[in-house]
């Protein structure tokens, strides 16, 4: 399929109606990125947990690999306070498992902090990305307008239409409309996450009937198949994370694509246990044990940042257990082929199904 032009397409001078969606944490890598671009689609660099400095050398990477538009990708911050009372029972609840992967007691140090938003999102002015994605709210009106005024392409987060009501009169270029099915964060920033959970194929019409602005189908799809069935409910393209995890690109821990490979359609939950912020994952040992004292324990980016070292040292280790294996519904449909492979015939599939 050599180009399908609509809104997406045209405005973000891509071939192909398809976004490879932002995996922080490692998945999406400058190859992976790039490999979709090449193959017309528009990548996605995840920045959120990259400070300013890693950010412009992770752009350079990618630029070294492709001269196509490309996203950079980066949560909106939110005042959350958690209690003292919470953080120090989640250091109690972690002990025992800091212990079985051999790390030294928290002693209750201070907590990182994660890199401040301006400063990323100055990076992106300074090196003229093409693109800006981002979750968890929307950007003040100044910072909005010092994208626009930089011709950097804006889009937006959205898990119901309120949300997305708010994206559109605050002059978001696009929506991204992101079902329940969706692997990883839920990306929206009104109400309980794990209370609205509109499915993809309920949303996208819901969103392009009441909004102007163009809207960017998620969750749940994995094919050229999900891509068509988006298209035809009225979205302007389609964003697929789990789709690339288990390609070759993907820096994804090998356990986390062989988990994938393994994975039945019942094998994801949404939790906030991981990092504070409800998000879809593959069962495991650790959101067994967590999962009963969820609601005491606080919230991003705290609990992210108490059970990071957990993560990276089961990571390390080959300890599958206690790892963060993200994942959307669709995952039992995973595949291991190259990015640029999966996207051509991705879209030749689009191709059959819709007559273009």
């Amino acid at each position: 399929m050599n180009r399908m032009p609509n809104p997406l397409t045209e405005r973000l001078r891509i071939r192909h109606p398809l976004i490879q969606a932002p995996m922080a944490g490692g998945p999406s890598t400058p190859a992976l990125v790039a490999a979709v671009a090449n193959a017309g689609g528009l990548g996605s660099l995840a920045g959120a947990y990259l400070h300013p400095a890693a950010i412009r050398e992770a752009i350079a990477q990618v630029r070294a690999l492709t001269d196509q538009p490309f996203a950079v990708n980066l949560f909106v911050p939110t005042a959350v306070r958690d209690e003292p009372e919470q953080v120090e029972w989640a250091r109690e609840l972690l002990a025992p498992h800091r212990a079985r992967l051999g790390l030294p007691a928290d002693e209750g140090a201070p907590l990182p902090s994660l890199p401040r938003f301006d400063e990323q999102l100055e990076v992106l002015v300074e090196e003229g990305v093409e693109v800006f994605s981002f979750a968890f709210g929307v950007p003040s009106g100044e910072q909005l307008t010092e994208l626009q005024d930089a011709g950097i392409v804006t889009i937006g987060t959205a898990t119901h239409l309120l949300e997305a009501l708010v994206l559109e009169e605050c002059g978001v270029d696009f929506i991204v409309a992101q079902g329940a099915e969706a692997g990883a964060y839920r990306g929206g920033f009104v109400g309980d996450p794990e209370r609205v959970q509109v499915g993809t194929m309920a949303l996208v019409p819901l969103l392009a009937s009441h909004l102007r602005t163009p809207v960017i189908a998620a969750g749940g799809i994995m094919d050229g198949r999900g891509i068509a069935a988006a298209l035809a409910l009225g979205a302007a393209g389609a964003q697929l994370g789990t789709a690339f995890l288990a390609c070759p690109e993907s820096g994804a821990h090998p356990l986390w694509k062989q988990a994938l490979l393994d994975a039945t359609e019942v094998g994801t939950e949404l939790t906030r246990v991981l990092t504070g912020r409800s998000a879809r994952a593959l069962r495991n040992p650790l959101l067994a044990a967590l999962g009963p004292d969820a609601a005491d324990l606080p919230g991003f980016p705290a609990l992210h940042l108490l059970t990071q070292p957990l993560r990276h040292a089961a990571a390390a280790q080959g300890c599958s257990d206690y790892m963060a294996l993200w994942a959307g519904q669709g995952a039992p449909l995973c595949e291991t082929r190259p990015a640029a492979e999966l996207v051509e015939d991705w879209m030749a599939q689009v191709a059959e199904i819709l007559g273009g």
